[in-house]
């Protein structure tokens, strides 16, 4: 936080993260206001993961062939421009949900941006990880305290008036990032590094004539997936929420079964970010980046485990330090990104923070929706233990794979050295 650069970044992230949240209660309370069916309410929360995998996948390029600061204030605006429609009492609601889309579509070209632009300000050490780390405890703290607070705006104002403070906000967030932060030329113009074992390489060299902006995004993307280190990385990022995800995903009929009401559910929902917050904040503040690395591995080889317990039919209590438990395994990602942002070069580092991303979200929907469709065969209990024992032979095995691709990058660097 002494960086004043990461301070405007932050900043811009929370006041992102609250127009966002603003806009998903709103859209819901309206969609459901106007249509009267839950399942369209609904619909509009999910439109919110769907259209990820399209902007993460067809507008990756972006992050590296333009200007970090240009391509985030843009996004905001874009984001502005695409909910002051919502707001209008004319809008019909085919064009509320295709905004809703648009905004999907924005978000994981604004995240990776962001995520790479870090490592400009913070530079690609231990600096990058705890500002990585703590972007995330700030969106996991926005799940506990947001939706409450924007339930209490909707008694103040309506669906759509709520919608114009979102608007402020991305216009806020867009000025922050505007006069905080330093312009730095695009990525694919800088001068690349030497070229080593560990990295995968750009197909052209910057100065060769632009590819066509989907083109440019396609091929970012077959050279991040090409590299068995990347791949393997992205995969750990990916695969462990999938899985993790599936309490949350069962929360209501789990909190039904156990006759908890609304507050038990509440408690249910709250204790996986919870765990997770602690998690990042203890590993970030009392260990080591060496250590943080060596436990990595182990951390995402065991943070599923808990989720055996449900096996057991757990009450309240029980299923709240579990998934506690679970959710502190999460500082894993402290170690990964440190070898995420050391594998990848830095021209194509933007599509490949984007790609994570996209892929982060897209995953975790998918979970969401795999948990359904077993608890409805399965039931909750047995589909929340089955995750864990997927998911920890799924993370085991990745962890292997990690540090099979370390030893060989190792080995490749020690000749290329000699």
């Amino acid at each position: 936080m002494a960086v004043p650069e990461f301070r405007a970044v932050f900043a811009a992230h929370a006041l992102s993260l609250l127009g966002v949240i603003v806009s998903e209660i709103a859209l819901s309370v309206l969609v459901y206001d106007l249509t009267g069916s839950p399942l369209w309410s609904a619909l509009t929360f999910a439109l919110g993961f769907l259209p990820y995998v399209v902007g993460g996948t067809l507008l990756a390029g972006a992050a590296d062939r333009f200007p970090a600061r240009t391509v985030l204030v843009t996004c905001d605006l874009v984001c502005a421009a695409c909910v002051v429609p919502m707001a209008t009492s004319s809008a019909p609601i085919g064009v509320v949900l295709a905004l809703r889309c648009a905004l999907a579509v924005v978000s994981p070209v604004f995240q990776g941006t962001r995520m790479a632009t870090l490592a400009d300000i913070l530079g690609d050490g231990d600096l990058f990880v705890l500002g990585r780390s703590l972007l995330r405890i700030v969106s996991q703290s926005s799940l506990l305290v947001g939706y409450g607070l924007g339930g209490i705006l909707l008694t103040v104002v309506s669906p759509r008036h709520a919608l114009l403070i979102t608007v402020a906000t991305f216009l806020l967030s867009a000025t922050l990032l505007r006069y905080g932060t330093r312009h730095r030329p695009a990525r694919s113009a800088r001068q690349p590094a030497p070229t080593t074992a560990t990295a995968p390489t750009t197909a052209t060299a910057p100065s060769t004539p632009a590819r066509p902006l989907l083109a440019d995004s396609l091929q970012g993307a077959r050279q991040v997936l090409a590299h068995p280190r990347v791949r393997t990385l992205l995969l750990l990022f990916w695969i462990p929420p999938m899985f993790s995800v599936v309490p949350e995903a069962l929360a209501a009929p789990y909190a039904a079964a156990l006759g908890t009401g609304s507050t038990g559910l509440g408690l249910l929902m709250c204790a996986l970010p919870i765990g997770t917050i602690a998690g990042e904040l203890y590993a970030g503040a009392r260990l080591r980046p060496a250590t943080r690395e060596r436990v990595a591995l182990p951390l995402v080889c065991c943070m599923l485990l808990p989720y055996l317990g449900y096996a057991w039919h757990p009450g309240l209590t029980a299923s709240l330090l579990l998934l506690l438990l679970s959710g502190a395994g999460s500082a894993y990602t402290l170690g990964l990104d440190q070898w995420f942002v050391a594998a990848v070069p830095e021209d194509l580092r933007g599509r490949a923070m984007t790609l994570l991303t996209a892929g982060l979200m897209t995953i975790q929907g998918v979970g969401m929706a795999l948990a359904g469709v077993a608890a409805e065969f399965a039931g909750v209990t047995a589909t929340v233990a089955g995750a864990g024992v997927l998911g920890t032979a799924s993370c085991a095995a990745l962890a292997v794979a990690a540090r099979r691709t370390d030893r060989r990058d190792g080995a490749d660097r020690d000749m290329t050295d000699g």
